[in-house]
């Protein structure tokens, strides 16, 4: 069974930094491409970044180009988001996501960016 458990949420200030994680288990996750999608209230999910399965492309959404940083570690099963000069409006519950055999979500985790 795919499980993804995203950690490392909360609230920070406008201008801070926050670090997600993403572990993976149930699948082999160095053979998958692997996402973060976020959600703010009213509106529709929005892919943030990808990775390939080996960690040498990344692509990320015009909104968080340059403060975004998706990285993995293929040996922890585990995919992380290092978040730098948050805005408000990065304010969304983000979630880890990965195709094995179908499109598979963690539970997600929230930030909230508000002085």
């Amino acid at each position: 069974q795919v499980q993804l458990v995203e950690s490392g949420g909360g609230l920070v200030q406008p201008g801070g930094s926050l670090r997600l994680s993403c572990a993976a288990s149930g699948f082999t996750f160095s053979r998958y491409a692997m996402s973060w999608y976020r959600q703010a209230p009213g509106k529709e999910r929005e892919l943030v970044a990808a990775i390939t399965s080996d960690g040498s492309s990344t692509n990320y959404s015009n909104s968080v180009k340059g403060r975004f940083t998706i990285s993995r570690d293929n040996a922890k099963n585990t995919l992380s988001l290092q978040m730098n000069s948050l805005k408000p409006e990065d304010t969304a519950v983000y979630t880890c996501s990965g195709f094995v055999g179908r499109r598979w979500w963690g539970q997600g985790t929230q930030v909230t960016v508000s002085s």
